[in-house]
């Protein structure tokens, strides 16, 4: 005689049940194995008994069969609109609950609604206040220091162009003291001196403010010498 049908059903008897869950676990798991090696199949089986113990199998590594399902599932979402649907729509609703929790660390950075925290929360919203206030001081030193530098580098470029006016200065100086020698070619070269001194005033301090006058030497007195020689004429 052939064996009976059983009836798929839960075995109220707890003592049947553990036993009939242990041989049938170990027959799964020996046909898990057994598909792997004569298929070469990818296989990987995850049981949890009544009690929260944990039995599996896979051919290579759970964590890469785990992987490669979920891979598995998402393109065979995105190939059904359905399931696209419901894709988009679990993604925005994760991105809008994301959203809330950033207005809602965004209020609490700011002092706002921290009724609801603990001693925790408030120590390490303290926390986290600190390394901002820490690394925004040092942003700004970093700023000063760096236009402390670019001040100094125009402050030595700007000296270095009052050094060069200087000596075009002297040289313009000179210049005038030798056309006033042939001009005035009788006179004493101390009065030439002071008089090309009065006409172009230079400081020695190159980087106090220039003071440039023109004077006309000896114009007056030639122009009344001329009006003398015109009236022995007449």
């Amino acid at each position: 005689m052939g064996r009976g049908k059983i009836v798929i059903r839960r075995i109220d008897n707890s003592t049947s049940r553990q036993v009939t869950f242990s041989k049938r676990r170990n027959g799964l798991l020996k046909k898990a194995k057994e598909l792997a090696i004569l298929c070469d199949a990818d296989v990987g089986v995850v049981i949890f008994s009544s009690t929260g113990k944990l039995h599996e199998f896979s051919s290579t590594s759970m964590k890469s069969v785990i992987a490669r399902y979920r891979r598995s599932k998402d393109e065979q979402q995105l190939t059904n609109p359905t399931s696209d649907i419901k894709f988009w729509q679990r993604e925005a609703t994760m991105l809008k609950q994301q959203l809330q929790n950033l207005q809602e660390s965004h209020r609490h950075m700011m002092g706002e609604e921290l009724s609801g925290l603990s001693v925790r929360d408030l120590q390490g919203l303290e926390n986290q206040l600190e390394m901002s206030l820490q690394g925004i001081r040092v942003k700004k030193d970093q700023l000063l220091v760096n236009e402390v530098e670019e001040l100094k580098q125009k402050g030595n470029f700007i000296h270095q162009q009052n050094m060069e006016l200087h000596d075009k200065i002297n040289r313009v100086r000179e210049e005038n003291m030798g056309l006033y020698k042939q001009v005035y070619p009788t006179r004493d070269v101390d009065a030439a001196n002071k008089n090309v001194t009065s006409a172009l005033r230079i400081t020695e301090d190159p980087h106090a403010p220039i003071q440039l006058q023109l004077s006309m030497p000896q114009q007056h007195n030639a122009t009344e010498a001329r009006m003398q020689s015109t009236n022995l004429s007449l």
